[in-house]
């Protein structure tokens, strides 16, 4: 039960002296690793006259603890791609193990039409143009003949509210609020998002974690985090969650560079405007879950009777 214990505490090796330093009682156990210094581990020479029955030895568990992770829908034909798994519980980059992701949405071919398509819908379906000009119709006065109709050499005219008299009405100006919204066909929508997680993890600018769980609000420990791991300056993190941590939420309140985000309201534009993407991993299981179902969809009945 100590020696349990004493391993959480010092995950690390000790020296006999160093141990001895700490607790009088702490000399009975050891912790070995096999990333500590051969001089540093405690040897049988350094237990002469310590009972065998009270020695416990801990092992560290080794890392990467994730060697695989099993896809619901592979592909027989394509090898799946693989991404490193790592934690946000420190600044340095752990690795925590290597992740399967499937090849029909992390290996599609890269695409620039198609994300150009539906950048030009993301930025325009919201669109609306305000712009407003009256026509002859609602400008005031305008009802008397300017001039006779003959005898005077000039051209004809009827009101001085024709557009062709200053401070006359328009003839065919903006008559807003005018929308800009038409709607991406289903199959380039995904085809985008399959397109744009394929080049961030081309980049390498994709990264998969366990949890956005972090161990301090401190908008502080975000900016070191990606400065040390190399993130870029602005960063996409995704969760599977409406609800976010606590802690980062805080954290990402005052840095506007980086930002937060439910899987399901993630799009292209979103990801290209991030220079890094981060995804939790039961982000990517829903991800794959329902581009692969988008992909695979069955015929619409309506489609085929028309075409048949």
């Amino acid at each position: 039960m100590l020696g349990s214990r004493l391993h959480s505490i010092f995950p690390v090796c000790y020296t006999y002296a160093r141990i001895q330093e700490l607790h009088p009682l702490l000399k009975r156990f050891i912790v070995r690793s096999t990333s500590c210094n051969q001089d540093n581990l405690l040897t049988e020479k350094s237990l002469v006259g310590v009972p065998e029955s009270s020695i416990y030895v801990a092992q560290r568990p080794s890392i990467p603890l994730i060697t695989k992770r099993e896809i619901e829908f592979p592909n027989r034909y394509r090898e799946p791609k693989q991404a490193w798994l790592e934690s946000l519980d420190t600044l340095q980059d752990e690795k925590l193990g290597l992740v399967d992701l499937h090849p029909d949405i992390f290996g599609t071919y890269p695409r620039i039409d198609i994300l150009h398509a539906n950048i030009l819908w993301q930025r325009w379906y919201k669109k609306i143009d305000y712009a407003f000009v009256r026509s002859r119709a609602e400008m005031p006065g305008g009802g008397r003949k300017p001039r006779p109709q003959k005898k005077t050499g000039l051209k004809r005219q009827g009101s001085i509210r024709s557009p062709l008299w200053r401070g006359g009405g328009a003839a065919f100006g903006p008559r807003g609020p005018q929308s800009f919204y038409y709607m991406l066909p289903m199959s380039i929508r995904t085809l985008g998002l399959r397109v744009a997680l394929s080049v961030k993890y081309a980049q390498n600018d994709l990264h998969i974690v366990n949890s956005l769980d972090i161990p301090s609000d401190d908008p502080k420990f975000i900016e070191d985090l990606i400065d040390t791991r190399f993130w870029g300056f602005s960063a996409l993190f995704v969760d599977d969650i409406d609800i976010m941590p606590r802690n980062i939420s805080l954290a990402l309140k005052e840095l506007p560079q980086f930002n937060l985000m439910p899987v399901y309201g993630l799009n292209v534009y979103s990801m290209l405007k991030h220079e890094t993407l981060v995804l939790t991993l039961a982000a990517v299981e829903k991800l794959e879950k329902k581009l692969l179902a988008q992909m695979h969809k069955p015929e619409n009945d309506v489609a085929y009777k028309k075409r048949h």
